[in-house]
């Protein structure tokens, strides 16, 4: 179906997809579907029903979007879901989904947030993303996810929760002298908000993850933030990206060699693997194992933690300098690494 446009390049079926779109955190094809054949049977006067709505209907509507926003610095930006649905409820797998979010391509995306969210609750976010991609994503466990318990411990400032600065946001919390501290309820009221308001995700196991949305704004800052320099001079890069599609990774799996950056999501290593003679690394062409993992597996997929000891992870994915510096290639499934793991 045509997408008939004014002089101007713009028409009133554009304005009300646009509407519906910044409604939502973030839409997929099969969500616009609906939402487009509402809005095409009001502009004929007859009804037309979702399923004849064409990729190319919902890609020209994004288009039209992209262009009359722009001047505004936003931006609708896609990426593919990292987490299936089907996968998510573990009825096997399912093509990806692509997801779409509007986005701000200029300013800081946490001083975004300030128009939202007090200081306090901008830098208990803060500390909620350092703890997913500092202290429980090391060499030893990338997990990039907190759980409910270790979210509401980090309610409470402590002395160096600002210690990076974030472009402006740290700062504008702590205009007022040092960031106050939430109350634990306060802290899950927010982690709740962050999950509705779709910069959160939380599994059926309660860890709390990134959302696309969220991977999508953020993805500048996080690269800036994450991948810098230790005090030895040592580039950390803790922001890991897929060797197949280019884009960011917080759910796959890793080649077996701690050292090698070779990351695949799951949907791409299917893909990726189908073209190739033998299962490799992407990147340095080892044997792919194919149980190592990232993201939230990378706890849940040990013995201990799937025999119901669901203690707490912190000690596998301490940020120490021992666990980054000593070699434990090969040694993942060791007994004493599934323990710390589990608690």
């Amino acid at each position: 179906m045509a997408n008939d446009l004014d002089e101007d390049g713009y028409n009133d079926s554009n304005r009300a997809f646009l509407q519906a779109f910044m409604a939502r955190s973030t839409m997929t094809f099969e969500e616009a579907k609906p939402v487009l054949a509402a809005i095409f049977s009001a502009r004929e006067g007859r009804e037309v029903l979702p399923e004849d709505i064409t990729p190319a209907d919902f890609s020209s509507y994004i288009t039209a979007a992209n262009t009359a926003i722009s001047p505004f610095d936003l931006e609708i930006r896609s990426m593919i879901d990292q987490k299936p649905k089907a996968n998510r409820d573990g009825t096997g797998h399912a093509a990806p989904d692509r997801v779409y979010a509007l986005v701000n391509t200029t300013s800081d995306p946490l001083t975004q947030l300030a128009t939202t969210y007090t200081p306090d609750e901008i830098a208990f976010v803060k500390r909620v993303l350092d703890a997913m991609f500092e202290t429980y994503n090391t060499r030893r466990c990338e997990a990039m996810v907190v759980t409910g318990i270790q979210a509401m411990q980090l309610a409470r400032a402590s002395g160096d929760a600002n210690r990076r600065e974030s472009n402006g946001a740290a700062t504008q919390a702590s205009q007022g002298g040092a960031a106050q501290s939430l109350s634990m309820s306060q802290a899950e009221t927010m982690m709740n908000r962050l999950v509705e308001e779709g910069w959160f995700e939380k599994s059926s196991k309660g860890f709390y993850s990134l959302s696309p949305r969220g991977l999508m704004e953020l993805r500048g800052w996080l690269v800036e933030t994450y991948n810098d320099e230790d005090e030895d001079g040592h580039r950390a890069n803790r922001i890991k990206f897929c060797a197949a599609c280019k884009d960011i990774l917080t759910v796959g799996q890793r080649c077996a060699n701690r050292d090698c950056p070779g990351r695949l999501h799951d949907t791409c290593m299917r893909n990726f693997f189908r073209m190739q003679q033998a299962e490799q690394c992407p990147v340095c062409k080892a044997p792919w194992p194919g149980d190592k993992f990232v993201g939230e597996r990378a706890i849940t997929s040990s013995e201990r933690y799937m025999q119901g000891k669901r203690r707490s992870h912190n000690r596998l994915c301490d940020s120490g300098a021992g666990s980054s510096s000593r070699n434990v290639d090969g040694a993942d499934d060791s007994e004493d690494e599934v323990e710390d793991a589990v608690g």
